[in-house]
């Protein structure tokens, strides 16, 4: 039935999409894909990587997604773990994955894993 994930969602306090550019194409390289001009209009912004987009959608009042979070896969750790430009959390209690937690600029988390 299910085929892929089109696209996983978090949300973000209204007006700051510059930092929400910032950090996921300035830091992380992903592009800003356009949005449709009916949703546009509610603010946020949507990111495209490889095979994962992530969409920010405005939220008020806002409250960070502490605990929930996407699992984003990528070809080389370190260099993620760079690009993040923060604290990193390592974790090494999910057998055959390395992997680290951050944050984005709003205190969403999110899980960077890389197969061993």
């Amino acid at each position: 039935m299910f085929t892929e994930i089109h696209h996983v969602q978090l949300a973000m306090p209204a007006g700051r999409e510059d930092e929400a550019r910032a950090f996921f194409v300035d830091r992380l390289g992903m592009s800003e894909v356009e949005k449709p001009p009916v949703l546009a209009a509610r603010g946020g912004a949507w990111f495209r990587g490889g095979g994962v987009e992530l969409h920010l959608g405005v939220e008020e009042p806002y409250a960070p997604a502490r605990k929930a979070h996407p699992g984003l896969v990528v070809d080389d750790i370190e260099e993620a773990a760079r690009r993040v430009g923060q604290d990193v959390t390592w974790d090494t209690d999910f057998p055959g994955f390395r992997r680290f937690y951050a944050h984005d600029p709003f205190g969403n988390r999110l899980e960077f894993l890389q197969p061993r």
